[in-house]
Order: structure tokens, then sequence, then C-alpha cells
């Protein structure tokens, strides 16, 4: 489900006075048929005016929680010599081998994809009994959409990377790994307050063998939408996760996952993935996840200020929906090292050093403010995800490592607003400085527990984060920016070595555009960033700033 949709959803559940069913919270299982990916010649739009480039950088600018949930340390101990066909099942006896159906209307890069197998895997050991796992309040603020990502390996001449080895490992590894990882077994319901939760009953997790008629190298990568969206990284018809392995015409093979956004976060996730591997490999997994939302529980009698109330709202203040002027589009851009490193110079002051991050998030804000409405004092939004695991944790000596391995949601979105006119006027580093201020305001403990405390005080009505939905057309064009630099692409050797590249792969249905800043896979420092904005915005990316962002090539993977 994206952005677009929940949005409509939550409406409708306002508008109505009904309880959403589980079936309106996760995606609905139907039958797959047969669709061949074959594209239609786009038109291209005309381009919008854009501004003369900037001669520098510095011109741009809940809850109880049951003891049985606990994982218990014997879990970890399963061998992997029990891991047999009985953890993983054909499901759906009318599939065959068919064609990836592709959900969302749009232009496609022409090649085929075609399923050779689809697999239930569950976990090798449970726990005795099914039980049920409330999402903490945090988790609550998620709305229902699938958070994805891939990694491309490229073919090793003295590596066995046969289709067999390669789907047996990767079969094998994740029924194991699922054992500690359980939750992602389970499938998502709804309580009697038609608040969603993980029923844990081992419902497993969709497994899709696929072929891809194309080489690594002949992918569009810069145009996700069009080479990745509905091909490479699968959609959630089940459960909670989706695990997807597409072997390509050169012996490449790509492995992508899908995940349920209100059971994880980016934290968790990369949590997750580099166990998986480290099972794999017949490591010890070095981090244990912790599913114990009672760590997360609001404070007796709750309390907030009203800068909660400021970044959060209520579903049920939300405007009428909408139409969606423009969509947004993907596309994925290469950064070097040494243009990060020049933003955060002119982004920092002698008295105070600006993060990479914060410097990147400035001169976004401050280059697409170019392309905003031409009416004075027009505004604009932006956005920046905040991991509050450390700032919950430095306060709580006693639950620190329950904090810090948290599975689950730990995440709030501060903003700022400015004119268009302000951000094109200000240095570069005075942007940052007011970027750094309101994202100070969620870097501490106390930001959280009122945000906790501000859920408890709204359920069982949802609440989402304001810069997703404008109230006012005052408020301008708003952006979010995620910093996905912990991305385990290292980590992930499942036994044939490292992956050339990594991303993450969130689709976006949201009228707010979404940024994510990930590692090159070769480690030099580099940057991937995927972006999800209107195409006016590219347009004046591509003019203004071209020496920053470079369309990603395969020439952008690791040697």
């Amino acid at each position: 489900m994206n952005m677009r949709k929940y949005y409509h959803l939550l409406n409708l559940r306002r508008s109505k006075g009904l309880l959403i069913s589980n079936s309106k919270w996760v995606h609905q299982t139907s039958p797959i048929e047969s669709h061949d990916f074959r594209c239609h010649p786009k038109t291209p739009s005309p381009s919008p005016p854009t501004p003369s480039p900037p001669s520098s950088y510095s011109h741009l600018y809940r809850n109880t929680y049951s003891q049985n949930a606990m994982v218990s340390r014997h879990l970890l101990h399963a061998t992997h010599s029990n891991l047999t066909a009985n953890h993983y099942h054909t499901q759906f006896s009318k599939l065959h081998t068919s064609e990836l159906r592709y959900h969302e209307d749009a232009y496609l890069q022409d090649y085929q994809v075609t399923v050779k197998d689809r697999e239930v895997i569950s976990a090798a050991v449970t726990l005795e009994s099914k039980h049920w796992l409330p999402l903490s309040n945090l988790d609550l603020l998620l709305p229902p959409i699938e958070a994805g990502l891939f990694f491309c390996y490229k073919k090793k001449n003295n590596t066995d990377m046969s289709s067999e080895t390669v789907v047996k490992t990767i079969k094998s590894s994740l029924a194991g790994v699922l054992s500690t990882f359980y939750p992602l077994a389970g499938e998502i319901v709804q309580n009697s307050q038609g608040e969603p939760e993980v029923l844990c009953n081992n419902y497993g997790v969709e497994f899709v063998h696929a072929h891809a008629d194309i080489d690594l190298k002949d992918l569009d990568f810069a145009h996700p939408d069009e080479s990745v969206k509905g091909k490479l990284v699968p959609k959630i018809n089940r459960g909670v996760v989706a695990i997807q392995v597409t072997e390509l015409n050169c012996g490449s093979i790509i492995i992508s996952g899908a995940f349920h956004h209100q059971v994880a976060d980016a934290y968790s996730i990369n949590m997750f993935l580099v166990a998986w591997a480290q099972y794999a490999r017949l490591e010890t997994i070095s981090s244990i996840p912790s599913f114990r939302p009672s760590v997360l529980n609001p404070r007796r009698p709750p309390c907030y200020t009203t800068s909660i109330d400021n970044i959060y709202i209520p579903a049920s203040s939300l405007p009428p929906p909408s139409s969606f002027e423009e969509p947004l589009l993907g596309r994925m851009y290469y950064i070097h090292a040494k243009s990060i490193q020049q933003l955060q110079q002119e982004a920092s002051t002698k008295e105070t050093k600006i993060s990479k991050l914060l410097s990147f998030t400035s001169f976004v804000w401050k280059l697409l403010a170019h392309g905003g409405d031409k009416a004075i004092d027009t505004t604009s939004r932006m956005g920046i995800v905040v991991n509050g695991r450390r700032f919950l944790a430095e306060s709580d000596e006693k639950n620190t490592s329950l904090l810090e391995n948290h599975f689950g949601n730990v995440l709030s979105i501060p903003y700022g607003m400015a004119t268009n006119d302000d951000l094109k006027a200000m240095p570069l580093h005075e942007v940052a400085a007011g970027v750094h201020k309101f994202v100070s305001k969620a870097t501490n403990e106390e930001h959280f527990r009122e945000l906790i405390d501000w859920v408890e005080m709204h359920r069982p009505n949802p609440a989402v984060a304001r810069i997703y939905f404008g109230l006012k057309k005052s408020e301008g064009e708003a952006v979010v920016v995620s910093a996905g630099q912990a991305l385990p692409i290292k980590d992930m050797d499942f036994g044939w070595g490292k992956p050339d590249f990594g991303s993450y792969h969130f689709p976006w249905g949201s009228r707010t555009g979404y940024i994510t800043t990930m590692p090159s896979a070769k480690k030099n420092g580099d940057w991937v960033v995927y972006m999800h904005l209107k195409e006016k915005d590219f347009n004046l990316i591509d003019h203004m700033a071209p020496h920053v962002f470079k369309p990603l090539t395969y020439s952008h993977f690791s040697s």
C-alpha cells in the first residue's frame, strides 16, 4: 500500500467511523496472473525552463507484553542440519512458471521477468504456541506501506553461483534465521481496538525464484521505477515479508526483499539482514533482536508538550483528500565523496561542524527552492528521519541492550519551514544552521518519550507525520530525507562474496518527496541516493547540480 492509498483509507475510516479490517491493513492476496513486461514508448514531456546554474555550491543553495513472546535462547541453537524441505512448502497450487505482474501504471524498461518457483518459507524452529505481539506506540505512527531493498552480485568465475546453490542457500538460511526473528514469519491481524498487531504463528515468508531476461550491465538503475519496481523487488502478498532471488542472463543474481514498515524500520531490517547472512555462513548471530514493546510503554500519566502537535497529527484532523496534480518519480544518483566533503565544508562554520547528512539535506532544500512557486513568500518544508534508539538507551542503563536491539520502529520526523526566497538568498551554512536547529529538537530522550505519550493519548485513532500531508496550500511542497548509510552491503555475503551494489527500494505514493542516502559498495566514501521527487525537481537537479548528482550507472558498481 502506498501513501496515496493510505491517505484515502484514513479519510474513509474517519468519514464512516469504521474500524479498518485486517484486509485493509495488509495487501490482499490475489491470484497471480501471467503478464508481460512490454513497455510502451514514453513520450517525453517538455522540460520547464530552469534557472541558470549557480557559479558554486555556496550560491545554491504500548503496551503490555506477554513474557512468552520473548524469544528463547534455545531457538538460537537450532542446527543447520535440521533445516529440511519441511520448513518451506509450495503454495498456490495454480502457480506455475509465469511472468511477474507489475502493480502500477508506468513506463517499464523492456525486459521480461519469469517466475520459476514460488514457495512459503517457515521458521525451522518455532515457539510452542502462537501468540500476539502488540505494536508499540511508535510502530502505530507508521502507515501500512512496504520498505524494500535489493543487492546485486556479479557473476564470479571461481565461485559456485549456480541457481541451485544460491536458491538452496537462501531458502535454508532464511528458514533458520526466522527462528530468531520469528515475528517476521507471522502476519498482521487486527486487535479489538482496530489496531494492527503481529500474530506470531509461523505463517511463513513468501519466496520467489525468478529469471530476468537481461544482463546486469544493461539494467537502467538510474530510473528504478522502470527497471526495478514490480520486477526485481517482490510485493508482499501474505505475511509481513517477501523475498525474491532473480537470476540474470549474464549469471549475475539479485537478492531482494520487501518488509512491512509497521513492523520494522531500516535499523531493524538491517539487523535481520546481517543475521541472515551470518547464518548462511554458519556464523553466530552477532545481534540478537529484542521483541519487547514494553520498553516503549507510555509514562503514567502520559504527558507531552505542543512541540509534538507541530510534527504529528491525528488522522481525524486531516483535510479531505485532493487529487495529486503531479506524480512523484524515482531516480537514483551517484555522489562522489569529494562532493559530499565540499558540501560539508560550505555548510559548516568555524564554530560548528555540520554532519554530512545535514549538509546534504541543506543543499537539496536550497537547490529545490529555485524551482518553487514564483509567488512571494511561498514556503517549502524539509524533514529528516531521526532514529531514537541511542537517545532512549543513553538514559536507561537497565534497558540499554533491549533498546539498542529493539526490533520495530523508533523514529520521528521533525521538519522545518522556510520561504523559497529566503532559502535562495541565504548562504548554505545559514540554511544548515536552520536544519540543525529543527533536527536537534528531536535528538533527545524527552522528545521520544513525549511522542510515545502523545500517541497513547490519541489511541486508537491513527496518527501520521504532518509533513506527509500538507494541511494548507501555503505550506508549500515538502521533502523528507532519511539516512541509509547503515545499509549493510559489506555484510551481505551468503557464501559467494559481497554484493557489488545494494540499495533500499521504497516506492512512494505520497505528495511529499522522499530521499534516502546510502553507501557505495566501493567503500570509498561515495554515496548512492534514491530520490522520489517531481519531474520538475529532477529537471532542476540535472540542470543546476550535475557536478554533484551523477545518474547511477553500472560503472558505479564495485569492480
